[in-house]
């Protein structure tokens, strides 16, 4: 898929350097996300530097909060692509997405059982320390 057309004015943009300070993400694996084709090509300046738009960081900060969530790059991939096929592919996406909050919400739910086991060990030791 081609790069997007050159932004008009490169200060409502922001620079791979930019992007990587404000995500998170390395610089590396801003690229890594354009070539695997989790993010669409990425605009260019006139010089060639990678040009990164409002609607470029509102989907990087999608894709992190299914990273964050445990979805596999394989999965991301998918929900990218979908997404990239349009309005024929909200059903797909709807249900990948359903299926990964079910997934999310077990480990939730697995999560708070072992909190639940580490306040009581903890518990136990304060007890046997004379703590409250």
């Amino acid at each position: 898929m081609p790069a997007s057309p050159q932004p008009n004015d490169d200060a409502e943009t922001l620079s791979i350097t930019e992007v990587s300070r404000r995500t998170g993400l390395s610089a590396d694996t801003l690229r890594y996300y354009e070539k695997a084709g989790l993010i669409q090509p990425v605009r260019r300046s006139r010089v060639g530097v990678r040009r990164y738009a409002t609607a470029d960081m509102e989907w990087l900060a999608f894709l992190m909060r299914l990273r964050d969530t445990g979805m596999s790059i394989a999965d991301m991939k998918l929900f990218a692509e979908l997404r990239r096929a349009g309005d024929e592919s909200i059903a797909a996406r709807l249900e990948l997405l359903s299926d990964h909050r079910k997934v999310v919400d077990q480990r939730l739910r697995s999560l708070r059982s072992s909190m639940r086991a580490l306040d009581k060990k903890i518990a136990h030791y304060r007890a046997l320390l004379g703590e409250k």
